[in-house]
């Protein structure tokens, strides 16, 4: 798909991977809607790179709704949605003195990573499914996994649970949605320079960095944008779940 002119939904898009996919897609010239839930970063980040800004929280309905009726008021319908919300905890199925998960815990991560995704994917498609076609399809959705849906590590039961679900829905939703010409691809990053990989102390970024195979550093966020618009560019990218981690396969800790 051409993103000159077209409308687009980066979910998270106020920092990390999401920002940096919102200014990758309005660099080429897409109207982009930042959904985030912080306002400070989602407005100035939005106003940064000449987009609007929409406060959203990705596991309520009417939230999403809502924000995807406002966007497309001021963007037209959405034809690329890059859902790049999420959260992640560190807990131990059973941690000290013997303490199991609290499972309020392992509940909201699922909500916001995996529910809040498809929420928005359901929302999203079921508006660009009614649009006329650009070309030979309707839209692009790219949905954003983890290296640790397959190579979780300790303390990542929610997390990577919630990354394997993305993985395991991004098929069944692309064969759903291809009779309205919407394809549906995932990413799984690696270890990449996010804001809360930027808060580490610098030789633990350095270690880190240092068992990527190759390039043995940390990923930037602006890789993972770049390969956002190869597959917005690319039509016959469809229902995979694509690993952009360096050849990184993640020890247990």
């Amino acid at each position: 798909m051409e993103t000159k002119g077209v409308a687009a939904i980066v979910t998270g898009g106020g920092s990390g991977l999401g920002a940096a996919s919102a200014a990758k897609l309005a660099s080429k010239g897409a109207r982009v809607a930042i959904f985030d839930m912080n306002e400070e970063t989602g407005r100035a980040h939005a106003a940064k790179i000449g987009g609007s800004f929409f406060r959203v929280d990705v596991t309520d309905v009417a939230s999403v709704q809502e924000a995807i009726a406002a966007a497309e008021k001021v963007h037209g319908v959405a034809r690329v949605l890059v859902n790049c919300a999420g959260i992640a905890f560190g807990t131990k199925t059973v941690g000290k003195e013997f303490a199991p998960h609290p499972i309020e815990q392992f509940r909201k991560v699922i909500e916001v990573n995996l529910i809040g995704t498809f929420n928005v994917i359901t929302h999203f498609a079921a508006r660009a499914a009614q649009a006329d076609p650009l070309g030979e399809e309707r839209g692009v959705i790219v949905n954003t996994a983890s290296a640790a849906a397959f190579d979780g590590q300790v303390g990542q039961a929610a997390y990577s649970a919630s990354k394997g679900g993305i993985v395991g829905l991004t098929l069944p939703v692309a064969r759903d949605l291809a009779q309205h010409a919407i394809r549906v691809v995932t990413i799984a990053p690696g270890i990449f320079l996010t804001p809360m990989m930027a808060g580490l102390p610098q030789n633990v970024q350095d270690s880190l960095g240092k068992q990527v195979p190759f390039p043995s550093r940390l990923g930037k966020p602006e890789e993972y944008a770049l390969m956002v618009h190869s597959i917005v560019s690319n039509p016959m990218l469809n229902g995979e779940t694509i690993r952009l981690d360096g050849a990184i396969r993640m020890p247990p800790r």
